[in-house]
């Protein structure tokens, strides 16, 4: 029997407008269990000024455990549009080490996929895009890793095409599933929608594990606060979503991806059991 792993899957932070007793909260957990890994799969800031990423880097840094950094949409620089085109990623400057980082450990690899981008052909930047070069990254590394390590991809958007073309969650997640499927990852890590999932979306090739984590900030949309916390012991991977509240996994995970982070506003729309629903919209300073 392999010896079982532990990571923490964190999400949508939100330096700016972050849940102070939440991340205090998560870093004691981290210091007290040692994860082998911790994934961050993007959104570290509300607006990606310059002192959100100072106090994001700083949190991060301060972490005991080895961690990986994906960009989220909110990390793009939304007032200086020089900077978001031609160096978009200079404000993750004291944490660049850790973005888009592959950590391998016996057995397990987390291997990152970006999803963001610094424009698209549709008026909402804000949704996912996987480039052909992002997938090859991807994709290069997985089929490089040692053989018998079994891979989780960590993306900030859920690979879910969910519209039409225009209005797509992620445009060519269908096809990153796919080519995922072809490899038997273990599953796709992903955040932005703010609460925590686990479903399994099937493809042409098999079906693809994909695990949401919900968010550490005050822009809660159906559950409180929260991450995941994930063993692997080399057959099973097991999901606990841990909240400051004691809820049960099952009552904090909804049953299908949303469009986006807004609190559910229509019949229909995907909604925890626990059903913290805000009743107005999140603030966006």
């Amino acid at each position: 029997m392999a010896e079982t792993k532990l990571l923490f899957h964190l999400s949508d932070i939100h330096f700016g407008l972050v849940d102070e007793r939440a991340i205090a909260w998560v870093a004691r957990e981290i210091r007290e269990q040692c994860p082998d890994m911790v994934a961050i799969t993007g959104d570290l800031t509300m607006r990606a000024r310059q002192r959100e990423f100072d106090a994001a880097t700083r949190w991060i840094n301060s972490l005991e455990a080895p961690v990986t950094v994906d960009v989220g949409n909110h990390d793009l620089p939304y007032f200086n549009l020089f900077e978001r085109f031609f160096d978009p990623y200079r404000r993750f400057h004291g944490m660049k080490d850790l973005v888009e980082r592959e950590i391998v450990v016996p057995g397990l690899a987390l291997v990152p996929l970006n999803t963001t981008a610094r424009a698209q052909p549709r008026i909402n930047w804000s949704k996912g895009w996987v480039s052909k070069g992002a997938l090859r990254r991807c994709l290069t590394a997985i089929d490089a890793l040692p053989p018998g390590t079994r891979a989780l991809v960590t993306v900030h958007h859920p690979l879910r095409e969910v519209g039409t073309s225009g209005t797509a969650l992620t445009h060519g997640g269908r096809h990153a599933l796919d080519e995922l499927a072809k490899r038997g990852v273990l599953a796709v890590l992903s955040g932005h929608v703010h609460d925590a999932f686990d479903i399994m979306e099937q493809t042409d090739h098999g079906p693809v594990r994909m695990i949401g984590a919900g968010t550490l900030s005050q822009r809660i949309r159906s559950t409180p606060p929260s991450f995941n916390e994930l063993h692997w012991d080399g057959e099973q991977l097991e999901v606990r979503v841990r909240n400051l509240e004691h809820v049960d996994t099952r009552e904090m995970q909804i049953d299908d991806v949303p469009e986006d982070a807004l609190p559910p506003r229509e019949p229909g729309e995907p909604v925890a059991p626990v059903g913290r629903v805000p009743p107005s919209d999140p603030p966006v300073y």
